[in-house]
């Protein structure tokens, strides 16, 4: 065949190839319609709430030390005016620890399940009617909640445990990275939100609290907030903004985060703080182990944006009981 000659197709390929032709043209037009779609959810996402409480009256932060977790939590909200004041009665609270991975509380890469706990019987005492603790595990989620010692001491302070294999997820109107995302469906029924971290190394933003903390409440496609940390933290911070931040310094996990594992890098600090400036609740995280706030990326963007202040200052430390 000489190239000036066109090659010869017989009539029962042409209708292979037009076939193939509509199908590829069907299924385009398909995944338009349906980024289409999805946009316009997306769009239509109710907005998350804001759970803040007016703080006239009393200190942004206070921090309490000794060796008991349970005393920490409650010496550190009762120097902000008790949990009466962040919780009414009837109202249902979501309480967010870090249950990410399938680690044993003395390896500290969960939230202290005894800080978790304290922090339910409070809300509980304040007149809460439903406290619900959850998060979206990395590791296995029957596994994590229950090596982690939350699952059994939540339960038992009058909670609902809810494992991250039993939520649902709901749409929800996220700005920036995190676009597109669907969140857990009980943080945005939740009249008022307790963000409770643990305070761990990160290898990507150096330190993991409560801004970063906001991962485990995101559903698929999470992952690719990575890529720009700092940024992505900044905008949970200024997305989620919850009426209490409980900072566990218990045991802090001070290399090889966020997973951990070695002993050997978790450090006995034996603190609690809780504060209604979540940055200001970073910043003290991160002097736990040894940062300074302004050096972090992700603390300096979100006190530019105007979500809080890190001015290690305004923490009212109570000392060791």
């Amino acid at each position: 065949m000489s190239g000036s000659e066109a090659p010869r197709v017989s009539r029962r390929e042409a209708l292979l190839r037009l076939t193939s032709t509509a199908v590829a043209a069907a299924a385009v037009g398909a995944g338009v319609a349906a980024f289409h779609d999805r946009r316009t959810a997306a769009a239509s996402a109710p907005a998350i709430p804001d759970w803040r409480l007016p703080t006239a009256g009393t200190g942004p932060a206070a921090a309490a030390r000794g060796t008991d977790p349970a005393a920490n939590v409650r010496r550190a909200v009762a120097a902000l005016g008790g949990m009466e004041r962040f919780v009414r009665g009837g109202e249902t609270v979501l309480v967010k620890p870090n249950i990410g991975w399938d680690r044993l509380p003395e390896q500290a890469a969960n939230t202290d399940p005894n800080v978790v706990a304290e922090i339910v019987r409070l809300c509980r005492a304040a007149g809460a009617r439903r406290v619900v603790v959850t998060d979206i595990s990395c590791n296995d989620p029957r596994r994590c909640f229950a090596r982690s010692g939350i699952a059994a001491a939540a339960t038992a302070a009058g909670a609902e445990v809810i494992e991250s294999r039993q939520l649902r997820m709901a749409p929800a109107s996220l700005a920036g990275l995190a676009s597109g995302l669907e969140v857990v469906g009980e943080l945005v029924r939740a009249d008022r939100v307790v963000n409770v971290p643990v305070v761990k190394h990160h290898s990507l933003s150096r330190v993991t609290l409560g801004m970063k903390n906001w991962f485990g409440v995101l559903g698929r496609g999470r992952n690719r907030l990575h890529q720009d940390i700092n940024r992505a933290v900044a905008e949970l911070g200024a997305t989620f903004r919850p009426t209490l931040t409980v900072v566990d310094a218990t045991r802090v996990l001070a290399a090889n985060g966020p997973v951990g594992g070695s002993l050997s890098d978790v450090l006995a600090t034996g603190a609690v703080l809780a504060a209604t400036d979540p940055v200001l609740a970073d910043a003290w995280g991160a002097s736990q182990l040894g940062h300074a706030p302004g050096a972090l990326a992700f603390i300096a963007e979100a006190e530019r944006r105007g979500l809080g202040r890190a001015d290690l200052a305004l923490v009212k430390e109570l000392g060791t009981a």
